[in-house]
């Protein structure tokens, strides 16, 4: 989609459809919508005095303006209630309108920007949250089916009457262009079937984006990875034919990858569970697997094309894990990269093996802070419901904080769990340094304190458990059903705000 500004008055833009708004229980438009409505001789005016709109978060209303304005139609959508209005309200009402315009074939869709205003976001804010709003919420997996999702608009007009404003919209403009870009493509690859996006396919795709952005990469194949030493790694992958690849991504603002923020990513492309095979159900959405992997990548290449001061690397162990006459055992002991051994008690407990490697491999690059994301556990969604938040642990208060506070900016939540070391105690044992489970109970904890036994010590480290968000069971506002992109938005502003 095409995304331009436009200064100017709403009701004179030249477009299939134009976006306003209003606040939940506004009776008297005013700015932007009061002034279409005036152009339209009152309709709004009538349509909130009758009742039929209420200005609900999400709520959309079609009037034609019988050639009185030159867009035939506009779109009302509901900003939900003022008191409790945030730059995430913006994007889910702007999707809604997006997928309003989409539902009515409009090619040119101009909208007000949300929150510009009354809303008391400034312009470059509210400017980023509409147009991700519309980029996010318009998206459909098309890469198996053709015009899955309808015909979406092909550009996306930002109407402000204040050209002293122009500038700061653009900017915001801009920048969502680049986050929705990559959260889409993150998107794409866990929707992708499990035997397309391969170990070798997504690193095929890391690496060629990686290009454009002037982002070294280099993948490692399996002897690589062997000879490294890592034992986890290889001994998850042993039972596929498929073998794994060890991506990483540098990206050195100035040529200078000093203390770099390492960010590291479980790549599972496919989990039957291995010999402790999943039941049917629990392996239906198992291409999603490598959702971690996906965010940390996509975050990095975002970064890298926003030109952020920030030194980052990527870590992406990807592998399927398959049961077969090679696969690893129960019982099996393992050694990972940093000499620690690791009785296996589940081989559905996988994860957390492959990421054992990689953040024993993130010590090399002398990080200030190491950041690893997956879907680590079936128990973050029971702890914290499907959809509803992301698990956060870390021992270390100041990175701890740093994500909330981009959690709470990007929408993308966050839940912070205690790290105690009664968990310590659960993973140990009798015949290696740790086991790999501590069984039902305590999973989520257990799994964190595991992961800790292998970051870099000494460095702030930080663990998120994206279980619950990673594929999303039914659409709701800019987030569609399926592959979410979760992650991305999150990771990139926490960059941004850490910037040295």
């Amino acid at each position: 989609m095409r995304v331009e500004v436009r200064i100017g008055a709403a009701q004179e833009v030249e477009a299939d459809a134009v976006v306003v708004n209003l606040f939940e229980g506004v009776t008297a438009p005013g700015g932007a919508t009061a002034a279409v409505d005036r152009a339209l001789e009152g309709r709004i005016s009538r349509v909130l005095a009758a009742g039929d709109f209420r200005g609900r978060l999400r709520e959309t209303l079609v009037l034609y303006t019988d050639g009185r304005i030159p867009a035939p139609r506009v779109i009302l959508v509901g900003l939900g209630p003022e008191a409790s209005f945030h730059a995430e309200k913006v994007r889910h009402a702007a999707a809604a309108a997006a997928q309003r315009a989409r539902d009515l074939r409009a090619r040119t869709l101009a909208t007000v920007v949300h929150g510009a205003g009354r809303g008391g976001l400034s312009p470059e804010e509210a400017a980023q949250a509409t147009v991700e709003g519309v980029l996010l919420g318009l998206y459909t997996y098309q890469r198996k089916k053709e015009n899955a999702g309808g015909s979406a608009p092909e550009t996306l007009l930002l109407v402000e009457f204040d050209a002293a404003k122009e500038a700061a919209i653009a900017a915001g403009a801009r920048r969502a262009e680049t986050l929705a870009r990559y959260v889409n493509r993150v998107r794409d690859w866990v929707n992708e079937p499990g035997s397309d996006m391969t170990p070798r396919r997504l690193a095929e795709e890391v690496s060629g984006l990686a290009a454009e952005v002037g982002v070294r990469a280099q993948v490692l194949d399996e002897r690589q990875i062997a000879a490294l030493g890592m034992g986890a790694l290889t001994a998850v992958a042993r039972g596929s034919e498929e073998p794994p690849r060890f991506i990483l991504l540098e990206y050195a603002p100035e040529g200078r990858l000093e203390r770099p923020v390492v960010l590291v990513g479980k790549g599972v492309t496919f989990d039957s569970g291995g010999l402790n095979l999943k039941s049917e159900e629990g392996m239906l959405t198992m291409k999603g697997d490598m959702a971690g992997a996906a965010a940390v990548l996509g975050a990095t290449l975002a970064a890298a094309a926003l030109r952020l001061p920030v030194p980052v690397v990527a870590l992406a162990p990807a592998c399927e894990n398959m049961p077969s006459g090679k696969s690893y055992k129960p019982g099996d002991i393992l050694r990972a990269l940093n000499g620690k051994t690791i009785e296996i008690v589940n081989t559905d407990a996988e994860g957390r093996l492959i990421l054992a490697d990689a953040l024993s491999y993130a010590v090399r690059y002398g990080p200030r802070a190491v950041i690893d994301v997956a879907t680590l556990t079936g128990a973050a969604i029971i702890a914290l419901g499907q959809d509803v938040a992301a698990a956060l642990f870390s021992d270390h208060e100041e990175l701890a904080a740093a994500l909330l506070r981009a959690a709470d900016a990007t929408g993308e939540r966050l839940w912070r769990m205690p790290l105690w070391e009664d968990y310590l105690e659960r993973i140990q044992s009798d015949v290696a340094d740790v086991k790999n489970s501590a069984g039902r109970y305590g999973g989520l904890g257990t799994s964190a304190m595991f992961l800790k036994q292998f970051a870099p010590e000494g460095v702030p480290w930080a663990h998120l458990d994206i279980s619950p968000m990673d594929m999303a069971e039914k659409a709701r506002g800019y987030v569609p059903k399926g592959g979410t992109g979760f992650g991305v938005r999150l990771l990139v502003r926490y960059l941004e705000d850490s910037r040295p």
